[in-house]
């Protein structure tokens, strides 16, 4: 197993405008669009994006994505490739889904790499509207891709982590610098 060459990076900024090959989208389990991350990738997106997951939907999804997996679409209008569908979990203090949170990570490395993407954009999945503590999502996000670059390290040119204010940007940094920089 040899070091990966893959640049970690965080940015604050709009998810919706990474020019990548793949950007996730911390997605709800119908696939079809909602508020946070995933209603801003589906309306700058536009249509296509929707489509494809109707797509989806009406195949092995039926029921939805479950929580930890991820799929592939189009990303319609925005400046990537694909946009890799992933359902985070929702934070509980009483039971450890932290497992659910890195296979969100996992999955969306998965995809991208079947897909043949150089370079990923990954929102905070879960530090939002689904309550997971900053600081753990963080943690979470650098251990899990850390450990499948180390699987696979010529896989990918950068892992994005794109994050919307400052104090955000900090905890990223903290949990960047923590896990190796």
């Amino acid at each position: 197993m040899s070091a990966s060459r893959t640049h970690l990076t965080v940015v604050q900024g709009d998810l919706t405008e990474q020019a990548v090959d793949a950007v996730v989208n911390a997605a709800n389990s119908s696939l079809l669009g909602g508020g946070g991350v995933d209603g801003a990738i589906h309306r700058r997106g536009g249509p296509e994006i929707l489509a494809g997951c109707r797509v989806l939907r009406n195949g092995h999804y039926g029921r939805g994505l479950p929580t930890g997996q991820a799929v592939a679409t189009t990303a319609g209008r925005l400046p990537a490739r694909w946009v890799i569908h992933t359902v985070g979990p929702v934070h509980s203090a009483g039971t450890d889904r932290g497992d659910l949170l890195a296979s969100c990570y996992r999955e969306s490395l998965r995809v991208a790499g079947e897909l043949g993407a150089r370079t990923v954009a990954f929102p905070a999945i879960s530090t939002g509207a689904y309550g997971w503590p900053l600081a753990d999502g963080a943690r979470t996000a650098f251990t899990t891709v850390r450990a499948a670059l180390a699987e696979a390290p010529d896989a990918f040119d950068e892992i994005r982590f794109v994050v919307f204010d400052d104090r955000a940007r900090e905890v990223y940094e903290a949990a960047l610098t923590e896990n190796g920089g």
